[in-house]
């Protein structure tokens, strides 16, 4: 595993709100389990969210993480952390006072809860946030075969039940 470089900036609350997630337990090329996370800007709705505007804000994305690796390249550690709580699961990047709240099934949760990571995948191109597993699919494979992927480990860190992170990161009761 490498070490990232330095994060460049937190991610703006705009991005994070035109994210889409997805989560699936998958096979890492060692062929053991590993839990992944797809994020993906989803279709522009405006003349700036040209699908070049949208590649661009991904990367600026990717440098906010510690840079992201190509396929072919070493997979390092991104600069942000899956924090649980039971089965809920929250992506919180360096600091952005707001997380990605992921979509989360058992086999999935338990699979993030046993390893402790997750492997972040970051898609260049834009994708429907009503895209189904046949459509993640087509578009993992395409983007895959066009470069337009990249890859980074997240760990986690749990929160005990009944509490909460603060918006500067500690862990408070909840009332």
């Amino acid at each position: 595993m490498l070490t990232s470089k330095a994060p460049t900036a937190s991610p703006d609350t705009g991005l994070l709100a035109s994210l889409g997630a997805w989560t699936w337990p998958g096979t890492a090329p060692d062929g053991q389990p590993v839990a992944q996370i797809l994020l993906a800007h989803r279709l522009g709705r405006t003349s700036h969210d040209s699908p070049e505007a949208i590649s661009t804000r991904m990367k600026h994305f990717a440098d906010t993480l510690g840079g992201l690796a190509q396929p072919q390249d070493p997979v390092a550690d991104a600069h942000a952390t899956l924090v649980t709580a039971g089965s809920q699961l929250l992506l919180r990047f360096p600091s952005a006072r707001w997380g990605l709240k992921l979509p989360s099934h058992p086999q999935w949760t338990r699979l993030v809860h046993d390893s402790g990571q997750a492997t972040l995948i970051l898609g260049l191109d834009p994708l429907a946030q009503t895209a189904d597993a046949p459509r993640v699919d087509a578009y993992l494979d395409a983007a895959l075969a066009h470069g337009r992927l990249l890859f980074g480990f997240v760990r986690t860190t749990r929160i005990a039940t009944g509490t909460s992170r603060s918006s500067s990161g500690r862990t408070v009761p909840e009332r």
